[in-house]
């Protein structure tokens, strides 16, 4: 029991650096995915990206483009919770531009699963995916 008691109390504020204050709850407790974490999180999901197969990185390039349409300043990419009809439809609507470029589109589960990808490298300041 003490080991637990130990594990699950709050960090000190003196050993956080860059911080004046108080801390928020959030930050104070083991785990917490701060800026460093979430970069470096990021960084190893690109580069996992790039050991793709060759099909599935052709389609990640184009789901990249057409997402790029949709990526500015109070884009629905961004909301807090993105409404998931409206991503759905996004998808659909790449599937439909690979089934009248390609002769053997992707499956629009495959879409759907780059492009919330995608999304979530877009929120959260990962870079656009590069062949």
């Amino acid at each position: 029991m003490e080991f637990h008691s130990k594990l699950l109390q709050p960090m000190p504020e003196q050993r956080v650096r860059g911080w004046n204050g108080p801390l928020p709850f959030y930050m104070t407790y083991p785990g917490y995915f701060g800026p460093a974490q979430e970069a470096m999180l990021l960084k190893d999901l690109e580069y996992l990206q790039q050991m793709y197969p060759k099909d599935v990185k052709h389609c990640q390039s184009r789901i990249a483009e057409v997402l790029d349409r949709a990526d500015y300043e109070g884009s629905m990419i961004y909301d807090e919770y993105p409404d998931s009809l409206s991503i759905r439809a996004l998808a659909d609507s790449i599937y439909t531009v690979f089934k009248n470029e390609e002769e053997n589109p992707p499956s629009e589960d495959m879409i759907q699963v780059l492009l919330f990808t995608e999304i979530y490298k877009r929120r959260h300041g990962g870079r656009r995916f590069f062949r």
